[in-house]
């Protein structure tokens, strides 16, 4: 079988799996050869060769031989090249990397994405005090927070800043053991181990590890053994006085179907919040990817006011706005335009009408009236009293913010008020965030509960 036959059955496996398992568990993977009726493939670690082999090893069997190869059994192995270091892959997430003289000894995690270091992390008010705990526990000294627990929603910086501090301690504490793995993967690894009655291993091997890391912890929600197993490792390492860091899509207590003593461990720790991005952390993470694609696209011209456009208009997932620019100077360089407004429009279109807001005015009013206890007649009507008008300043706030309509029509909404009324409650609400937790706790409470 030749390189280009594998390229070909890959694209098989891509429409019979789809793209998210293809993404993670067969784009890593590289044919070696074919010798003696084994197929060889190399694997960025032993985990993923693993998981392969047990849930599509059958399936990539039958392609091969479907496909004319003279195959009776596929092996995945880890190349010597990658015994003290592992390789990097864009679809997977990070594994720590292991010193070479405790290798042998060490578990596999994931890959490292060598994008997500912090140099590469633009920071900003909303992600400020995640990247600075993050940064205390990359140097690897003292342990002065365990866990170091991030939370927040899709496309905020969690994984970026996990696989930033297992690079970290690679350069600084390049003796340590550092383990990062996903909780499904931990789930996966305690299963297997119960199937193969190897239970003792996995708990010896588990509670080894220097630094323990494991992202999107709320997978494990519902699942009993594994909670149970998860939470006597947890125990293990802290009595070692060993660091772990853990990631989720929400605090410790709102993770439904989690156990309360595993709850209250989790946030016996630092528990910090990676803020939405405001629009000046969003332009500044533009404006850091446009540097990087100078070099790729150096003919492209970028007018005014795109970037600009973006980060007002795509405000939810960091993700998807990396991925529009992409697509966007690719476009531009395949026609041969500028970047302009119009240009951006037309190539974005489906992202752009995916992004527009879809909450009314109406709702914000009610909602912000609610959570300070005031009538709506109040905090829409003519009162400045304080007790009224902060409420109405936050509902104009989160009103800019959450909807696509102008100041102008905000004002009318608000009691037929001026726009310039409006930018300036607007201005205070973004001045009292900076300043005030209290304010900044409630516009994040409000904006979840409308988002929901």
């Amino acid at each position: 079988m030749t390189q280009e036959q594998w390229g070909v059955l890959r694209q098989d496996l891509l429409k019979t799996i789809g793209q998210n398992n293809y993404k993670t568990w067969i784009e890593p993977i590289e044919f070696s050869e074919v010798s003696e009726g084994v197929a060889t493939f190399h694997v960025p670690t032993n985990f993923i060769g693993n998981y392969v082999s047990q849930n599509y090893g059958d399936l990539i069997l039958h392609q091969l031989t479907k496909s004319g190869a003279s195959v009776q059994r596929i092996n995945f192995k880890v190349p010597a090249n990658l015994s003290t270091r592992p390789a990097a892959s864009p679809a997977a997430k990070p594994a720590a990397p292991k010193a070479e003289d405790t290798r042998d000894n060490d578990i596999a995690g994931a890959p490292l994405d060598p994008r997500f270091t912090f140099d590469s992390f633009v920071v900003g008010k909303p992600n400020e005090l995640a990247n600075a705990a993050a940064r205390r526990v990359a140097e690897g000294g003292p342990v002065t927070f365990n866990p170091l627990f991030l939370y927040g929603g899709v496309g905020l910086g969690k994984t970026h800043l996990m696989h930033a501090i297992a690079w970290e301690l690679q350069a600084r504490r390049p003796e340590l053991n550092v383990l990062y793995l996903s909780a499904e993967q931990f789930m996966y690894r305690f299963v297997q181990a119960l199937r193969d009655r190897k239970m003792m291993d996995f708990k010896e091997m588990f509670r080894s590890v220097d630094v323990l890391m494991v992202d999107d912890v709320q997978f494990i929600a519902g699942k009993d053994s594994t909670q149970e197993e998860f939470f006597h490792t947890f125990n293990a390492l802290v009595d070692q006085n060993k660091q772990i860091i853990i990631s989720a899509d929400r605090a410790p207590g709102e993770i439904k179907d989690l156990e309360d003593r595993i709850k209250s461990r989790l946030q016996c720790g630092l528990v910090v919040d990676l803020h939405p991005t405001d629009y000046e952390l969003r332009l500044g993470i533009l404006q850091s990817k446009v540097d990087s694609y100078r070099a790729q696209y150096p003919e492209l011209q970028l007018a005014d006011g795109v970037l600009e456009f973006l980060a007002h208009r795509i405000s939810t997932n960091v993700r998807v706005l990396e991925g529009a620019l992409t697509r966007l100077f690719a476009f531009a360089s395949l026609v041969g335009r500028e970047i302009t407004m119009e240009l951006t429009q037309d190539c974005l279109s489906d992202v752009l009408r995916a992004s527009e807001r879809k909450i009314s005015v109406e709702e914000i009013q009610r909602k912000v009236a609610e959570h300070y206890n005031i009538r709506l007649s109040d905090m829409i009507g003519p009162k400045r009293v304080r007790t009224f008008a902060r409420p109405r300043q936050v509902a104009m706030y989160l009103c800019k913010q959450l909807t696509s309509r102008s100041l102008p029509e905000i004002g009318r909404r608000f009691g037929g008020r001026d726009h310039t009324t409006v930018m300036h409650g607007v201005k205070r609400i973004e001045e009292l965030r900076a300043q005030d937790g209290q304010m900044a706790e409630d516009l994040e409470l409000l904006r979840r509960a409308l988002e929901a």
